[in-house]
Formats: C-alpha cells, structure tokens, sequence
C-alpha cells in the first residue's frame, strides 16, 4: 500500500491511466464518486481482514477439511506405499499400523462429517435467501460463461495485453474450478474409502448392479467384487496423491504464498478479506459490499476526495452508473 506522499505524487498520474486504460477504468457508483480499477494499490489494509467473505459455518468446514485431510494424508500414504523407506518411520510415529488406520477411518468419518455439515448449510443459507428474495447466484460458486471471459482477460493481463485484471464476482474462476475439483475429489474418495472398509456389503451390491450393467466376461475371470475392490483400491490412492499435489502445488500456493498475500491469508481462520485483495480480484463483490456496508461507502468517498477523484470524471449516462443501494445490472458486469 502507498504511503500519503506517495499517493499525492501518483494521482497526478491517474487522469493519465483512464486515457491509457479506456472508459472502463472508472466504475461511477452513486453516493461514493467514480472508483478507479487500480484503486486497490492505495486503499488500508488490514492483513487479518477488513469485509465480509465467508460465514463461521464455513471458516469450522474449512478447519475440520484441512486437519482431516493432513491426518488421511501422513496415516494413508504410509499405509499403501508400505513397501517404501519411509513408510515405516511414518507409520511408527502414530504408534503402528493398527493406530495409524483407526486415525485414518476417524479422520474419513470426520471429513465425511465436514462435507455433509457443509451441504446443509449451503442448503440452508440458499433456501433462506430465496425465501427473503435475496438469492443472487452471482455471488454463488455457480460456473458461468463470464468466468471463461475472466479466464482469458486474466492470461491477457498477466502477458501485458491488458491494462488491468477483469471486474470479477464473489468467486472468481480459479476458485469455483477448485471448487469443483474438491466436490469430485470428495466423491471418489468417499465411494473407494467405503468399499475398502465395507467390502462385505460391496460384495452384496456389486454383482446386482454391476453385473447387469457389464456384459459377461467383460472383466475377466475375475469376479465383479474382486475387480470393483482393485478398482476401489486404485481409485483411493490415486485421489489422494492427486488431491496433495493440488492442495501443496495450487491452493497453498494461489492463497498463501503468491506476492501481496506472502507468508499468509487469515480469511480461513477470520472469514474476512482484505480490501486490497477483494478490489483487485473480486471488484463486482466489492460493489456489493458498498451497497450492504455504510461504514465501506464512508471510507470509499473519503479515500476518493483525498485523491482528488470525488468529483472526477463527470458523472456517466444513467445507464453506467452504479448505485450504492443498487448494483449495475447491466454494461461491464456480464462483459468480459
């Protein structure tokens, strides 16, 4: 963030931007001023969080996710990959394999746990705003054709094509494709971790199902339950060294350790983002926020009068504006 002499010394250089940029550099909110898309670079910033993002039912969803995944990780890993040198001394640390697989079907139940608690209370909160006529899917992880446009105006921006990074929701297309990714990665895990711990009862439903989807033979000699077992097996452990190398390579690494969040983001543990990180990445979201939160609307005209910009450029077309008590509806939020 830009010091006060700093940020007297670069405002001069926003009159500039806007012709460089286009007209859609400024975002004109009435009741605020006209909010420039690099504002992000001169706003307080509080690293433990400043608005809204998610609710305490999700920050405890998060925890029991992220404790349960590290357990099945360092518990299942050394259990399948037995055979290797390190294997072992793992397994040891939890004092053997019969107690690193009863903390490994305790976590199971517990992340099986998390993600039941986690569809109810997207459920929940969904039929509540529908009821109150406040559901905006918008601001939900619902994949869009806006989120391919993101996609491109982002890899356009981050080779210098574009000028700025795309106005995007509550959401932005990364994270509704890890959303996604973790919904089936849950899904494989769960159906293989369940027939390898109950593979009487698969022994009992496989051949009725399976059987009569597969032609005779299709499998081999083997047995639909034995093969549904191997697979199971293959599915479970493949998953899981999948979903490691996402979680370590890709989300730590987007959330935490990429510049201007370095060493660390405290929105899983505050429910908060800061208001540099959602005004660069989730512009639309903060529109919303002005319109919901007065106290942002104060901050945000009085940051635009110190730069010189509550009254700059001249108020647009009424079909441009954005209202505080009514977001736009129409012009950039659905363009690319």
């Amino acid at each position: 963030m830009a010091t006060s002499s700093e940020t007297v010394s670069e405002t001069a250089a926003i009159p500039a931007r806007k012709k460089a940029h286009g007209e859609d550099y400024f975002t004109y909110v009435e009741g605020v001023g006209s909010i420039p898309r690099d504002i992000y670079k001169y706003v307080k910033s509080d690293p433990l969080g400043d608005l809204p993002r998610y609710s305490v039912h999700i920050v405890i969803q998060h925890l029991l996710i992220f404790i349960t995944f590290m357990f099945l990780v360092t518990t299942g890993l050394p259990i399948y990959f037995s055979d290797v040198f390190w294997a072992p001394a793992a397994i040891s640390f939890f004092g053997g394999i019969d107690s690193a697989r009863l903390i490994h079907r305790i976590a199971g139940f517990t992340m099986m746990f998390a993600a039941a608690y986690h569809v109810v209370t997207i459920a929940a909160g969904t039929l509540r705003q529908l009821l109150n006529g406040q559901f905006d899917y918008k601001r939900t992880q619902i994949p869009r054709l806006k989120d391919l446009y993101d996609l491109i105006h982002d890899l356009k921006y981050f080779l210098g094509i574009e000028a700025h990074r795309p106005k995007m929701e509550k959401f932005m297309y990364k994270q509704k494709l890890h959303y996604l990714a973790i919904i089936w990665g849950s899904l494989v895990l769960i159906a293989a971790g369940s027939a390898l711990l109950f593979p009487d009862i698969m022994a009992k439903i496989i051949p009725g199902t399976l059987g009569k989807i597969l032609p005779e033979g299709a499998i081999g000699a083997e047995s639909y339950s034995a093969f549904f077992q191997s697979l199971a097996r293959l599915m479970h452990a493949d998953e899981a060294v999948m979903a490691l190398i996402v979680v370590a390579f890709w989300h730590w690494s987007n959330v935490h350790l990429v510049p201007g969040r370095f060493p660390m983001q405290w929105t899983f543990l505050t429910g908060k983002i800061t208001r540099e990180h959602q005004i660069e990445e989730h512009f639309l979201e903060y529109l919303n926020n002005l319109r919901e939160i007065p106290e942002e609307r104060e901050y945000m005209r009085n940051l635009l009068a110190e730069l010189r910009l509550d009254a700059s450029p001249a108020k647009p077309s009424p079909d441009r504006q954005t209202s505080a008590a009514q977001p736009e509806e129409s012009g950039f939020e659905d363009s690319p």
